[in-house]
């Protein structure tokens, strides 16, 4: 395929990559993609969501999306426009989602107060908040056993086992950022999962 003449040197610059990436499976390629867009993306979902942890992750599931798709890009714009269209939408998406269950427990906050909300608290409660931790637990649980085997690994890893992301890593045998895409996707299914038996956690 041509590049276009409309692209400027940089455009033209990550097309030739994006060729390598697809043609010779170059890792290195993806690389240098993620590399020289990662920063400027992240600060862009970073404006859009206000939050650092959700803009990380909106941000490597932006690239994920792009990758998986690469083979759908075309020169007849930048590379670095395309994935952007990809990352705001996928944000806007997000944020949809996202208002649609606050009433539902909230999976994005700092991963620490997730961690908090489906394990069992450290002091001792009184009977009934007992109960009521015991249904949260149960529920969580519920849910993680319908995600797909491989996103339920995650999870279990993730916030059961408290396993670090570099753990994960050498667990999974994955790159980090597919770790991380992954895991934010397995928590997008939960919220849904969550949404749609209409619980309030």
């Amino acid at each position: 395929m041509e590049v276009s003449t409309k692209l400027t040197s940089k455009g033209q610059r990550d097309y030739q990559i994006v060729q390598r990436a697809l043609e010779n499976n170059d890792q290195q390629a993806y690389a240098e993609l993620l590399k020289n867009y990662r920063d400027s993306l992240y600060y862009i979902m970073l404006k859009m969501t206000g939050d650092p942890t959700e803009a990380d992750d909106l941000t490597i599931e932006a690239f994920g999306k792009a990758f998986q798709n690469l083979k759908n890009y075309t020169p007849s714009y930048a590379f670095s426009t395309w994935l952007f269209r990809i990352a705001t939408n996928n944000c806007i998406d997000y944020m949809r989602k996202k208002s649609k269950v606050d009433a539902v427990i909230n999976i994005n906050k700092q991963e620490s107060d997730y961690i908090r909300t489906i394990q069992m608290p450290t002091s001792n409660p009184n009977p009934e908040e007992q109960f009521i931790n015991d249904q949260k637990v149960d529920l969580m649980r519920e849910v993680v056993q319908r995600l797909k085997p491989h996103y339920r690994k995650l999870i279990e890893l993730r916030y059961f086992k408290e396993f670090s992301y570099a753990e994960i890593v050498e667990q999974i045998d994955l790159p980090l950022g597919t770790i991380k895409a992954q895991i934010f996707r397995a928590r997008e299914l939960m919220f849904q999962m969550l949404k749609d038996q209409k619980e309030v956690i």
